[in-house]
């Protein structure tokens, strides 16, 4: 009889693995890949999710948020928290997942709270503090190596409070030489504690070519050399993210800790970073009002200030336009909020000015946060407030750099810290200083660190020309040169520490501490989110910057001796009521006679005053966009001058073009050209096209996202019909731009203040000196140059007195009347 038929072998089923313990490079100076490179590893390996866990810090959760959605990879929000016992001893690691809103909540206010009571970078947490905030989290405890019997005591704690499914105990197999020992310690603890365990692999890389990088930053953490280093680097470089099947080998003897790690993920990937919902403060809208109504009764009584004669036809159009867009996004109490800052500021007599896309709104003119009357210029307010775009928009106010203090500490006041703070900055590794510490953690001398920074653009690319290094007096054949190349390479852009923005406020309704922790700055009186302004663009959170600006300074103190000159009754002088368009003005500006203005008093603009010629506010505006990094590196200089000059033609290759550049005859100035082009010569959605704007801002920080953009112009451009010499000039110009280039509305706002301080400086020229003075330090030249510049404008400057002489330098006016001294 022939055999029976075998039965059909059954399908191999892949074993369900989630890796809960990751941590990213915003674990600053231990992990060694990206929230990106870790997302989309774990999903090409497979897993069934990954968490973030960075030790004390959400800080990399929103990268990691963004980039898994894209990879359709669930996320897990986490972080892993440190607990420092009451009696001597190692601290007891716990690994926390917020399973909703609130929770999540709770757990920002955790770290928050470690976060206030230490000083900036350090997070100080008990035992106490998380039996305190448990509800809703779940817990993974990484015990010590040798847990003491006061570490036994908190982790007994710790289980009476989370109840039967809310804490686990962490198993790992990290391959080191006590490896099965603690293996059957985490069995043993987690009989004890009556709790499941949970397998992780502590992962700090995403891929195993990664620990060389972390090692580096492990040195660099410490202080000290590879060579030095020791028992303080990994014995192995198995702490990267591995596929499901070899987690199932390693945890032969523990399956069941695999299913844990997934029964985790999938409780805490109920919640996710989508269910944040920012509420904008309340405090702005009287009782009876709403938003909307209030911001329409506030614009429209500024309008009537602005406009005394009448508001124009066309400024009543554009002011329906805005009101309209911002009921329909609902940004009013945004607005009210700028609006309170402001009118603070204006109370206490503090000169401030709305630059950015600010300058686009009519709106923000008749509420006196921007002094650039839109019926002087002509802006896109869609560049401000776009409902494609859909993210809330993002005011910047110069503030007098003497009295900046005083508005932040206003906000303070009104919201309270747990409802205010500044946004983080976060400093990241560029060329040198990835050069010097990485260069210094090989073992390599500060000479020979100092004079690979110096040249840097000799292997800005990861290669290292043999002939150029022996140029500098260093050895083409040293293998440590190369391997700092490389790891230099592999390093640029990793977060390197926290810092606070220069100016950047988060505030809102509700405590903000339960969406994002805060943490104490360097600076007394500061504190600070966790988050910079890229993930708050991700998160849709509200921001005003509020700056420092010196100018500023100076034109008030101006303002002030001028109105406080003797003579027959005037209205006082203000920044918006400066006379516009006095052609005296404009005379002094191209003889290039401008020591101690704003913007155009350094040489390279002295240089071009005289051939640029401005005539007109417009010409101001082009003025100081002009002299920048961006657009000299990309060429737009000499062509713009030589078609204002009629020494060549301006040429479009269409009308679309035209119509994007002909304002700048055919060169591409602004930020807003740019991205005006890519739309209508490359095909770019307007979604892509504010990417791009994107990628020119983090250009320092990620310089490859201009390379990609680009590659899809010049394609874009060439499938449209248009040269490739056209296309590859355009980015070479919007490559500049990523240097120093200027939006439209941020020129046109400097242009205000340019105008008014050559005004002030050619009409009274005795107060601009004097407010100059007593504003120092600030701008390119010393007080010996401004009182010498103020007596070639024939003022007279009289000695220093000490019978009439005060702390500041004053004005005397003499009886009879005339121009007074300084």
């Amino acid at each position: 009889m022939p055999d029976a038929p075998s039965a059909a072998p059954r399908p191999r089923t892949e074993p369900a693995y989630a890796e809960l313990s990751v941590r990213t490079n915003y674990d600053f100076l231990t992990g060694a890949s990206h929230p990106e490179e870790l997302v989309e590893r774990a999903a090409e390996l497979g897993l069934a999710a990954i968490a973030v866990t960075d030790t004390h810090t959400l800080g990399g959760v929103v990268r990691a948020h963004v980039a898994a959605r894209q990879a359709g990879l669930p996320l897990v929000v986490g972080s892993r928290v440190l607990l420092r016992p009451h009696e001597p001893g190692p601290p007891i690691g716990v690994l926390l997942y917020p399973t909703d809103r609130d929770s999540y909540g709770r757990l920002c206010r955790l770290l928050t709270i470690g976060k206030r009571r230490a000083d900036k970078g350090d997070c100080v947490l008990t035992a106490h503090d998380l039996l305190e905030l448990h509800a809703g989290l779940l817990a993974v405890v990484q015990p010590p190596a040798t847990p003491d019997d006061a570490a036994l005591r908190t982790m007994a704690a710790l289980r009476g409070v989370f109840d039967d499914d809310r804490l686990s105990v962490a198993i790992a197999r990290r391959l080191g030489p006590d490896d099965d020992e603690r293996f059957w310690q985490a069995r043993a603890l987690a009989q004890r504690l009556d709790a499941p365990l949970a397998a992780v692999n502590d992962v700090l890389h995403h891929a195993p070519e990664r620990r060389p990088l972390q090692d580096v930053l492990t040195c660099v953490r410490h202080g000290c050399t590879l060579a030095d280093a020791g028992l303080r680097l990994q014995p192995n470089g198995e702490r990267h993210l591995k596929p499901p099947a070899e987690m199932a080998r390693l945890m032969a003897g523990c399956p069941q800790a695999l299913a844990r790690s997934v029964q985790i993920a999938r409780r805490a990937g109920a919640f996710s970073l989508d269910c944040l919902r920012y509420e904008y403060p309340d405090e702005v809208v009287p009782p009876g009002a709403t938003p909307m109504s209030h911001l329409a009764e506030l614009t429209w009584a500024g309008a009537r200030e602005r406009y005394p004669r009448g508001v124009p036809e066309k400024v009543r159009a554009q002011i329906l336009h805005e009101l309209a867009l911002i009921d329909e996004l609902r940004y009013a109490p945004y607005f009210l909020t700028v609006h309170d800052i402001v009118r603070f500021a204006r109370g206490r007599r503090i000169l401030c000015q709305g630059r950015g896309a600010a300058a686009n709104s009519a709106v923000c003119y008749c509420l006196g946060v921007t002094s650039v009357d839109p019926d002087r210029i002509s802006l896109l307010f869609e560049r401000f407030i776009s409902r494609e775009r859909n993210e809330p928009p993002d005011i910047d106010i110069d503030f007098e750099h003497e009295r900046r203090e005083e508005v932040l500490q206003y906000i303070y006041g009104k919201y309270g810290r747990d409802r205010a703070a500044l946004t983080a900055e976060i400093i990241s590794y560029r060329g040198r200083s990835a050069v010097r510490e990485i260069g210094k953690a090989l073992g390599l001398s500060l000479d020979c660190t100092d004079r690979l920074a110096r040249n840097l653009e000799l292997w800005s690319d990861g290669t290292v020309p043999p002939e150029r290094l022996a140029e500098i007096g260093l050895d083409p054949a040293d293998p440590t040169i190369r391997r700092l190349a490389a790891l230099c390479r592999q390093a640029a852009g990793f977060p390197r520490h926290r810092s606070q923005h220069v100016g950047g406020f988060v505030i809102s309704r509700g405590p903000l501490c339960e969406t994002v922790p805060i943490e104490n700055a360097a600076m007394p009186d500061r504190t600070v989110i966790e988050w910079d302004k890229d993930d708050l663009d991700a998160m849709g959170l509200l921001k005003i910057d509020c700056l420092g600006l010196g100018m500023l300074t100076c034109i008030r103190k101006t303002m002030e001796l001028v109105n406080a000159a003797p003579g027959p009754p005037r209205p006082p002088l203000e920044l918006h009521t400066i006379p516009p368009e006095d052609a005296g003005v404009y005379d002094m500006i191209c003889r290039a006679d401008t020591v101690g203005v704003f913007q155009i008093e350094s040489r390279a603009q002295m240089s071009m005053l005289p051939r640029l010629r401005p005539r007109c506010f417009y010409d101001l505006v082009i003025e100081v966009a002009i002299v920048r990094p961006g657009p000299i590196q990309g060429k737009m200089v000499h062509p713009y001058l030589r078609r204002r000059n009629g020494q060549e033609p301006a040429w479009y290759p269409d009308e679309r073009v035209r119509a994007v550049l002909g304002r700048t005859l055919g060169v591409p100035l602004f930020q807003e050209q740019a991205m005006a082009l890519a739309i209508v010569a490359a095909g770019f959605t307007p979604g892509e096209a504010d990417a791009l704007r994107r990628a020119m801002a983090a250009w320092k920080r990620k310089g490859d996202l201009i390379v990609r953009f680009g590659r899809k112009i010049i394609d874009g451009m060439t499938a449209r019909g248009y040269s490739t010499e056209f296309a590859e000039r355009c980015v070479e110009q919007i490559k500049g731009f990523s240097e120093y280039g200027f939006p439209e509305s941020h020129a046109a706002s400097f242009a205000l203040l340019v105008y008014a301080s050559c005004w002030l400086k050619h009409h009274h020229p005795a107060a601009f000196g004097a407010a100059l003075l007593n504003s120092q330090p600030m701008g390119f030249y010393a007080p010996a140059q401004i009182v010498r510049d103020a007596q070639e404008h024939g003022v007279e400057v009289r000695p220093i007195d000490v019978n009439a002489s005060r702390w500041d330098c004053t004005l005397e006016h003499p009886p009879g009347g005339g121009p007074p001294a300084l």
